[in-house]
């Protein structure tokens, strides 16, 4: 067998195409192709890593691998002829440059496509199983049709993939079959479980070189409520030819889109481990034109602070400076986890002050994390250079085991742009959470047959009854007690309601929302509000960098009131409402 490439080294960009079709699958364009002349393409374009991704089959990879295997044998047995000679040459001398994965583009239930990624070492056959277990017919196991009749649900394919040591990636998510189901008016819950699911390595997408917040990328973030998980996104060629069909510029060849990753070897694992961490400043999309070198703090400032996402000047004592980056980290463990960036300003504009002893103020972090805040919490700490200066980034996961207490008896939790110390019914939500991430870890055995009877969640047109927005904060009601006003708000974002809140003890947001809510006119049919039928615009502030907005709606039982609500809280009615098109 020829050896595969497993260069170690350290950290470097390495170019990679994880979506190649093959002659294998019944609708590749240039069926006179060989898998050689695939592989030279591949060198051409400059690829370090490749993976054969035909429809419900593996057979092309087994094609070439068997071709490969003759040519050993004859050279073994000393009938091997001049130009076969050349042929194994060459394979020998591609596959010490480029790492071939094994993979298959699946068809799951409603035409959804998933790719499976393996090692290069696993057994062929064992991956011939997995697709029988989700219900490839034996007889079309060859085949390589994309329309392969009822198979397995989109859920059981992560967990098949994940299960046989394979990287499941959803493919062309935001276009045609994609899992992020664009274009659908309906099914939002199944649309999250597609896109959430712990056994999914990443989103395969289309626009990973645009900008702007409409992007697939940018959707998917971590910003949004519904959507918490931050996805790693990718691109391929999807090739299903040699070269790019130049009458049909959508028609890619090998290699025609492709992105980097940071890794530290060229192997299966080390794309596996990048996936699986929370670090997204490890993939950028593959440019064939010189451009300037992409520097993802830089657009981490021009994003500013968010819900997983901050920024620290200074992490000296004086002044709890460093007190503050804990707190943070507190927060975004006990939150939706995030990144902190050390050494400079959110703003753009302002210059990078820099941390000026890097190892040092590392290894003072590590020893605050791990003295202050329990239970205990691994977090990545690494320096960076930025505008001539170096600074830190703090990579926070999500803990698993909330609440995360700093000092032994604070805790803090996030919301949207700001750190707080949490009350007593946001504790409480923390440890129920706590103890349900608990007893869901001890039940996923015994849950995933049911899982795979019960399949992904139906698609329903009337899964999103409440209207309500997804960010900000409602203003449930007041109660006037002991000379005072106590007042019960709901946190948007994650459905959280905190009782006995007064204007003294309400953190930023809150404040601002009682404020409001106060200075609202005692009738509000007679008020100058803009309406669309029950949904009404109070007015337009700025958090930040983004607007907010505070809304009302009607409903029979009276009027709802929300407040400081951001453009990733808005949907269905309330887009046209506040001048959003419907995308």
């Amino acid at each position: 067998m020829v050896a595969k490439k497993h260069s170690r080294g350290s950290m470097k960009w390495r170019t990679m195409d994880l979506h190649i079709h093959t002659p294998a699958s019944v609708d590749y364009q240039q069926p006179g192709v060989t898998y050689l002349e695939i592989l030279q393409r591949a060198e051409t374009r400059g690829l370090d890593i490749i993976a054969f991704a035909d429809h419900n089959t593996i057979s092309g990879y087994r094609q070439m691998m068997e071709h490969v295997e003759r040519l050993e044998f004859l050279e073994k047995s000393g009938r091997l002829l001049a130009e076969e000679q050349l042929q194994l040459k060459e394979y020998r001398r591609l596959f010490n440059k480029i790492l071939v994965l094994p993979g298959f583009e699946f068809t799951a239930t409603f035409g959804f496509h998933i790719l499976g990624i393996f090692p290069e070492d696993k057994p062929l056959r064992e991956i011939e199983h997995i697709l029988l277990n989700l219900n490839i017919p034996a007889e079309q196991l060859d085949y390589g049709s994309d329309t392969v009749g009822a198979t397995t649900d989109v859920i059981g394919a992560y967990q098949a993939i994940a299960e046989g040591d394979g990287l499941a990636i959803a493919a062309h998510a935001n276009s045609t079959h994609g899992v992020a189901m664009r274009g659908f008016t309906f099914g939002g819950q199944t649309r999250i479980a597609y896109t959430q699911d712990a056994n999914l390595g990443a989103l395969e997408v289309t626009d990973l070189e645009k900008k702007g917040r409409r992007t697939t990328a940018k959707f998917f973030s971590g910003t949004k409520p519904e959507y918490p998980r931050r996805m790693h996104c990718i691109q391929g060629s999807d090739a299903h030819r040699l070269t790019m069909d130049e009458k049909r510029k959508n028609s890619l060849g090998v290699g025609d889109r492709t992105t980097d990753v940071l890794i530290p070897e060229v192997s299966f694992k080390a794309l596996k481990d990048l996936f699986s961490s929370n670090d997204f400043s490890r993939t950028r999309p593959h440019r064939l034109t010189a451009e300037p070198a992409y520097d993802f703090i830089r657009s981490a400032r021009e994003e500013g602070a968010n819900i997983v996402q901050d920024f620290h000047e200074s992490i000296s004592i004086r002044g709890g400076r460093l007190y503050a980056v804990v707190a943070d980290i507190s927060a975004f463990a006990n939150t939706n986890g995030g990144t902190l960036f050390l050494g400079l300003n959110a703003d753009p504009r302002k210059a990078i002050t820099g941390i000026s002893k890097p190892n040092q103020a590392i290894t003072l972090l590590e020893k605050e994390i791990g003295n202050r805040i329990s239970p205990h919490l691994h977090c990545t700490i690494d320096a960076h250079k930025t505008g001539g200066k170096t600074i830190l980034r703090v990579l926070v996961p999500r803990g698993d085991d909330p609440p995360y207490v700093v000092d032994d008896y604070k805790i803090y939790v996030r919301a949207e742009s700001e750190t707080s110390q949490a009350v007593r019914d946001e504790i409480v939500s923390l440890v129920l959470r706590g103890k349900n991430d608990s007893l869901a870890l001890l039940s996923k055995a015994e849950d995933s047959d049911t899982e795979k009877e019960i399949g992904s969640p139906v698609i329903s047109a009337e899964e999103e009854v409440d209207q309500s927005p997804r960010t900000g904060v409602e203003v449930v009601g007041v109660e006037e007690r002991d000379g005072g006003s106590f007042f019960t708000v709901r946190d948007l974002r994650n459905g959280n309601v905190v009782k006995n809140v007064t204007l003294k003890s309400a953190r930023r947001l809150w404040h601002y929302a009682l404020t409001q809510y106060a200075g609202l006119p005692s009738n509000l049919e007679q008020a100058e509000i803009q309406w669309q039928g029950d949904f009404g615009f109070l007015h337009q502030g700025k958090q930040g960098k983004r607007p907010n907005y505070d809304l009302v709606q009607r409903t029979p039982q009276g009027y709802r009131y929300y407040f400081g609500v951001t453009d990733d809280g808005i949907h269905g009615p309330w887009k046209k409402l506040v001048g959003q098109d419907e995308e």
